[in-house]
C-alpha cells in the first residue's frame, strides 16, 4: 500500500511511464504484487481443498466459476485486511491517549455484555458509544485519505474552478474530516460529538462531511461488513482486556506520525500492554 501510494510520474504524465522501468518502480510493484498474489492464492486454496465437491468440478463452466470465486475472494481479503487493521490501530491509539474515553467504552462493553467473556454481533446495536468512537476514528483517520479517483463526464465548475471533462479528480476525505468550517475542534478526538443529534451523521455517503468510504456508485461495497468487523473486534478487545501503555511510557510520548501511502498507517507501530479481565464465576 505504501508503494502504490508513492509518487509515480506515469500517473500524471502517461507518456513518461517508461521512466518507471529505469527507476525500478515497475519491478518493485510487480515483485510485491506476485508475492501478495501467491500468499492469497494459498489462503484461498487452503479453504477450497476442504470443499468435498472440488474434485467433481470438471466442466469448463465449473472451472470458470471456480476462478471467479477465487479472484472474488482475493479481492475481498486484500481490500478488507489492510484497512481494518489500520482503523483498529488508530482507534486503540486514541483510546490509550484518552483514558476516560477508554474507560467509558470499556464500561459500555461490559454492561452490554452482561459479564460474558465475548461480545456478539447482536450486542452491537446497543453500543452507541462504540459506534461514536468508530465514527470519530474514521473522521480523523479515514483508511483511504484520497478516495477512489473519478472523472467527470462533462466539464463543470466547482467553487470557481473549471474542471474539464475527463480530468482525474480525487476527494480528500482526510481534509474534509479535519475541516474547522465543519467540525468543532477538529484536531481533538471527541467521540461525544457523534452522540445524541450526532448519531444521525451517516458515513455511508449520505452526509458529505463524513465520507471515509466514498459515496454513490463508487462507494465501498463492503461498508456494512467492514464496520461490523471493526466494531466487533474493538468491543471484544476492551471487554476482555484492560489496556495500558508499556511501563514508564507517558501518553504524550505516543508517536502520532502518519506513514504515506494509499492507507494511513501509523509511522511507528502501536505497542500496548493487555491484561486479561478477571471473570467472576
Amino acid at each position: 500500500m505504501e508503494l502504490l501510494g508513492s509518487f509515480n510520474v506515469g500517473d500524471f504524465i502517461p507518456w513518461l511511464r517508461w521512466i518507471n522501468i529505469f527507476t525500478g518502480f515497475s519491478v518493485r510493484v510487480d515483485t510485491i504484487a506476485k508475492e501478495f498474489d501467491d500468499f492469497l492464492e494459498e489462503v484461498v486454496d487452503e479453504h477450497t481443498r476442504k470443499l468435498e465437491n472440488r474434485a467433481s468440478r470438471e466442466t469448463e463452466e465449473d472451472r470458470e466459476e471456480e476462478e471467479e470465486e477465487r479472484f472474488g475472494g482475493q479481492d475481498m481479503f486484500a481490500a478488507g485486511t489492510d484497512t481494518s487493521y489500520t482503523v483498529l490501530e488508530w482507534a486503540m491509539t486514541e483510546l490509550l491517549r484518552h483514558p476516560k474515553t477508554m474507560e467509558r467504552l470499556r464500561d459500555e462493553a461490559r454492561r452490554v455484555g452482561k459479564g460474558e467473556a465475548e461480545i456478539n454481533e447482536d450486542d452491537l446495536d446497543e453500543m452507541l458509544y462504540l459506534k461514536a468512537v468508530m465514527k470519530e476514528t474514521l473522521r480523523m483517520y479515514p483508511p483511504i485519505p484520497l478516495l477512489v479517483p473519478r472523472k467527470p463526464s462533462r466539464s463543470v465548475e466547482i467553487e470557481g474552478y473549471h474542471v474539464p471533462a475527463g480530468t482525474m479528480t480525487m476527494v480528500n476525505a482526510w481534509a474534509i474530516g479535519r475541516d474547522p468550517g465543519i467540525w468543532e475542534q477538529p484536531e481533538e478526538f471527541m467521540p461525544e460529538r457523534f452522540l445524541n443529534d450526532g448519531c444521525k451523521v451517516d458515513f455511508r455517503g449520505q452526509d458529505f462531511e463524513l465520507i471515509p468510504f466514498g459515496a454513490g456508485r463508487r462507494g465501498c461495497p463492503g461498508i456494512s461488513f467492514a464496520m461490523a468487523t471493526n466494531e466487533l473486534v474493538l468491543a471484544n478487545m476492551v471487554n476482555g482486556f484492560d489496556w495500558s501503555l508499556p511501563e514508564g511510557m507517558r501518553v504524550d510520548e505516543l508517536d502520532m506520525g502518519e506513514c504515506p501511502g494509499l492507507t494511513i498507517h501509523k509511522k511507528v507501530k502501536l505497542v500496548a500492554v493487555c491484561t486479561p479481565r478477571q471473570l467472576h464465576a
